[in-house]
């Protein structure tokens, strides 16, 4: 098949090589010069493990060009962002998804199969997209297939995941369905699942809920243990050998443009019955509060001011920023009057030497579970003012410091303050 993916970013690049390494002529979208220069050059602009060799095996083949501009295909591909809008219930924001439907319907043709990847509120592709199509003059399941079909995949597992994870196939019609279930067959080796593109939209949403909701009681008991001065991650270590009881771990926020963006698309769709789903977005969100302010406590004697993040991705072992706690932290730490060194092997305006990073510094704050975190050199921790590290991601397992985490805590600052 010809296809034409829009948008080349963090699954829209992934899922385009995936298909034109599998027999598939792809067109690769992108609005940003840059991004299409780049690719053209022959290198990807995202870090993600394994891709630059699928990518040199679809330009050997011939099987992707990166362009600007849609053409004529079998399929297209709609992977653009969907950020919140700035309403009280940050709902999603649409505009990238109807930008790309009104980009491709010029070069629609009768046959061809529309999937929107990007994730979008419930109800989006029936109550937006499909009447965009209509209005151009196609008639959904009969001329024109119209399916939602979202992605599942962790961040740095991209290439792998696509190909092994169930996939959810949700057609406007039935007959949607069987097109879209035909093209992903070619490339998918998991389950290929049917459903209404309505269930495949909420069935996305409230996977990435059930973890935000279980992420938002771990950070809970975090606050609770500090307050009672218990170990929380003990707690939890405990708990779930329940062969019933799966708790997640605490830590600095919830970050990334899934868990921390589409609770929100379910709670604006149905705000009255929503509640928990709010209330977690609002304890995940706290998250950075409590931790500036539990450094401020452990900050109050140290011998100088000079604070070393450690990572500032939303998640480990990747480059995306987007949405992390960490940024937001350090930049909190900032306003707050620390002198604040950034440290990331894999940000480029933070890879610097550890050493440097570290240079008379009174706290070491680990924000991201990088794995060059795990093992903290002494000839790091020798050039610091006082040797102390708060990881919060319980990622450190050699060091030469006074190691805390979000279990251990209490035993520096004492019972939780009242305003966190």
């Amino acid at each position: 098949m010809k296809i034409t993916t829009i948008g080349l970013g963090y699954i829209g690049l992934p899922t385009s090589v995936l298909f034109a390494t599998h027999g598939h002529q792809v067109r690769g979208v992108d609005a940003n010069p840059a991004v299409v220069e780049t690719l053209n050059k022959g290198y990807i602009h995202i870090e993600e493990e394994g891709l630059q060799t699928l990518y040199n095996e679809a330009l050997q083949s011939n099987s992707f060009e990166a362009t600007m501009t849609p053409g004529t295909s079998d399929a297209f591909i709609i992977a653009v962002p969907t950020p919140n809008n700035n309403d009280a219930h940050k709902s999603c924001d649409l505009s990238y998804v109807v930008a790309a439907v009104n980009s491709i319907i010029p070069h629609l043709q009768k046959g061809n199969l529309v999937i929107i990847e990007s994730t979008i509120g419930p109800r989006t592709t029936e109550d937006t997209v499909q009447p965009m199509l209509e209005a151009a003059g196609f008639t959904i399941g009969e001329d024109i297939f119209l399916a939602h079909c979202p992605e599942r995949v962790l961040p740095g597992n991209i290439a792998h995941e696509l190909i092994h994870n169930p996939r959810i196939i949700g057609g406007v019609t039935p007959a949607c369905t069987s097109v879209a279930k035909a093209m992903y067959a070619t490339v998918v080796q998991g389950e290929l699942i049917e459903a209404t593109a309505s269930e495949a939209e909420l069935s996305k949403l409230m996977e990435n809920t059930y973890r935000d909701v279980n992420i938002a009681l771990a950070n809970e008991l975090a606050k609770i243990g500090l307050d009672l001065e218990i170990n929380a991650l003990k707690v939890i270590e405990m708990a779930n050998r329940h062969p019933r009881v799966n708790l997640h771990s605490p830590g600095p926020g919830v970050g990334g443009h899934c868990l921390a963006i589409d609770p929100y698309f379910v709670a604006a769709a149905s705000p009255q019955f929503s509640p928990l789903i709010q209330t977690a977005r609002q304890i995940n969100t706290s998250m950075p509060r409590f931790i500036v302010d539990s450094v401020n406590k452990l900050m109050a004697s140290a011998p100088n001011n000079k604070i070393t993040v450690f990572g500032l991705t939303y998640k480990g072992n990747i480059d995306d920023t987007r949405e992390s706690p960490a940024k937001e932290i350090s930049m909190m730490l900032q306003q707050s009057g620390y002198q604040v060194t950034e440290y990331d092997p894999h940000v480029d305006y933070a890879t610097i030497d550890i050493e440097v990073a570290c240079q008379d510094s009174s706290l070491i704050l680990v924000l991201t579970d990088h794995t060059e975190f795990k093992n903290i050199a002494v000839q790091a921790t020798n050039k610091m003012k006082q040797p102390l590290i708060l990881d919060t991601k319980s990622i450190v397992q050699q060091h030469e410091a006074t190691l805390l985490n979000l279990g251990n805590m209490h035993t520096q600052i004492g019972k939780i303050p009242q305003e966190m």
